[in-house]
This record gives C-alpha cells, structure tokens and sequence, in this order.
C-alpha cells in the first residue's frame, strides 16, 4: 500500500503522523511511505531521517495525499479539503462534532474517514486518545500556571504556595484521563485540588489514588456553581466519545469568577464546557473575558511534538499497519478499530456523530 504522510497545517503544529521508526516498520512490510519535505522537522526529524527508514520525501502535500492512505495527526483544514480523494483511507484525529464544514465535505468526497479518537476497546477505553489526553492533562496545569503569573495577565497566584501564604486552587471537572493527569501535577505542585465528576466508582478509583490529597466532588448544577467562583484555575476535561462537550460553566458563573483566575479547557477540540471559551491557536493562545484568562489551544500536545509525536505513533502504529496491510478488511477483523469509524461511502457511520448531525444522514 502507499501512504502518504503531509505537513500538518494547524497552526504551530509540529507533531507529524508517522515517526521515522513506524515508517521503517512500514517500509519493512512491503509497503511505500510518501512524506511531505520537512514534515517531521518540527518533532526533532529530518527528512535524512525519514530516507533511512526508507521513505520517499514529497515535495509537496498533493504528493503526499495522492496515495492509498493518509496519515495524519489533526483534522485536515479547509485549504487541504481539494486534496481529499475518493476511496482513500483517512487516519488521523477528526473531531467531527465539532467540525460541520468538514463532516460535510468528508462526506461529499466518499473517503473512509477513521477518527482516532473513536477507536474504542472493549473495556471503552480509547487506545488512540488516551496518550494525548495524559499530556494534554498535565500541560493543562503548566500552561495555567504560566497564565496566573502576573505578566502573562493572571493574578499573580503561584499555585504551590510558599509557607505562611495559602497555595492556589484548582478545580477539574472531569476525572476521566486529562483530569487525572492535571490533578497529578496540580498536587504536584503543592496546589489545593478539587476534581467534579458524575461517575461514582470513578471518584472513589481515584480516592485511591490520590487519598486526602484531592476534594473529590459528585458534578451537578449546584456544586459547579459553588466551587467555581473559588478556583484560581479552572480546568475543563470533561469527555463523551464522538459528541459535543456539554456546556457545564455558564457566563453567569465565569462572571464570578476573581480577575485574573486562569480557565484551560481541554475539551475545546469537542467544543468545549466553558460557554465563554472558544478556540485559540499557539501563536494567539489567550483572551480575556470577564476579567478571566481563557486557554482554548485545541492542539495542546503540539506544544511538545517531540514527547507527543513518539507517543502517539507507540498507540497508532499497530493499527496503521493493520490496515496497511489488510485495508478496509482490518475493519471486519478488529471491532476496536472499526469503532473508529467515522465516515464511509459518502454516509456517516458513527452513531454519536450520527446523532449529532442528524440532518446529514
């Protein structure tokens, strides 16, 4: 099979979809691997690198995306919509309930769209997003520490504290994976930490992990409510596979909330908990509302593409090479990857983006 591998395109998007390591596995499999010129550089990978594992450097994206399959590491962009063929396989994180325009135009171009994000096991976790969760957690609570320092227009607050002063607070909503990464750190860091969550045998997982170190809260309307105005940073890592984020702090609570208080939403990429919090990119990452600094950056990992992009590839590769060598075929071997299917034969599969764009099916 031949497999492309373009340039991502977001901005200051540094990952790349293939390391130079899964393209030797690739190329050692009897398959041919096209990589865009200076993919990979911005994750620590030359294109020398790249020809030693036995790939052939493109000049341009079309090369790279004129082949049986693309992988990629974030939804493809509007100006990269013309380079989306039919039949090919698309392997990459989608999002697409947050995405319209491009679920349309997955659509209209009949190619097999797999999410990585939906690729779901059958214990239900997600092999695919769990590694970018674990850094998108924890580079939650570095990024919001940086924006409660005072030049960086937070409040001035150091959340670990020092002694004889108290240390900051930090609220999670959510305990899935990103929650519990950006507790880690935030306890880490000395901070005061409470984590909101409707799932009860979730909390009490983590109250053996984390003891009285962390306020573990049952999430609902009042209790949301009640904690936010109190937290100097607000994270949000709240998950549901395939479906829009649902909206959990109203404008009325962020209102609330003291100036100079730090919101990172994680989920932003899903469309985000935070009714104040829209998308922002690496070169412009913050915005103040309110009085509150929010975070949107709906790549986050891209921050550390070298960690990121290892990371990544460790979790993709055993499924790229499945379908590399059986093409769709893979999907009647592996229901885990299956599940990952978003878009195929011009219909949306994925019964949660189903529901979510009901008029399109």
């Amino acid at each position: 099979m031949e497999i492309g591998v373009p340039k991502e395109t977001k901005d200051q998007e540094f990952r790349v979809g293939l390391s130079p390591s899964s393209v030797r596995g690739l190329c050692d499999s009897g398959h041919m691997v096209f990589v865009e010129t200076d993919a990979g550089l911005g994750a620590g990978f030359t294109n020398e690198d790249y020809l030693q594992a036995g790939a052939k450097i493109v000049a341009e994206a079309k090369d790279a995306w004129n082949r049986d399959m693309v992988v990629k590491v974030k939804e493809p962009l509007p100006p990269e919509f013309p380079l989306i063929q039919k039949g090919q396989i698309l392997f990459t994180y989608l999002h697409l309930a947050a995405a319209r325009p491009l679920t349309e135009h997955l659509i209209q171009a009949g190619v097999t769209a797999i999410a990585y994000e939906t690729v779901e096991l059958p214990n239900h976790s997600l092999p695919l997003l769990t590694p970018m969760s674990i850094i998108a957690g924890r580079l939650s609570v570095q990024f919001g520490a940086r924006y409660l320092e005072r030049q960086q227009g937070g409040r001035g607050v150091l959340l670990g504290g020092v002694p004889g002063v108290s240390p900051g607070r930090v609220v999670i909503l959510g305990g899935g994976v990103v929650g519990t990464e950006a507790a880690k750190m935030a306890v880490g860091l000395g901070a005061q930490v409470q984590i909101l969550d409707i799932n009860l045998e979730r909390l009490a997982y983590l109250e053996t992990l984390f003891g009285s170190r962390v306020e573990l809260l049952y999430s609902n309307a009042a209790q949301i409510e009640r904690v936010v105005p109190d937290a100097d940073l607000l994270i949000g890592a709240v998950l549901v596979p395939g479906r829009k984020a649902p909206t959990l702090v109203s404008r009325e609570f962020v209102a609330k909330m003291r100036s100079g208080s730090v919101i990172v939403d994680v989920a932003v990429d899903q469309g985000g908990c935070i009714e104040t919090l829209h998308p922002t990119s690496h070169t412009h990452p913050t915005y103040v509302e309110a009085g509150v600094v929010h975070y949107g950056v709906p790549n986050m990992p891209g921050a550390v593409p070298w960690t990121a992009t290892q990371a990544l590839n460790n979790s993709t590769f055993p499924y790229v090479l499945k379908l590399a060598n059986q093409g769709l075929k893979a999907l009647d071997a592996d229901p885990s990857l299956a599940k990952g299917l978003n878009v195929a034969d011009h219909k949306l599969v994925h019964p949660a983006v189903r529901e979510v764009f009901a008029d399109l099916v």
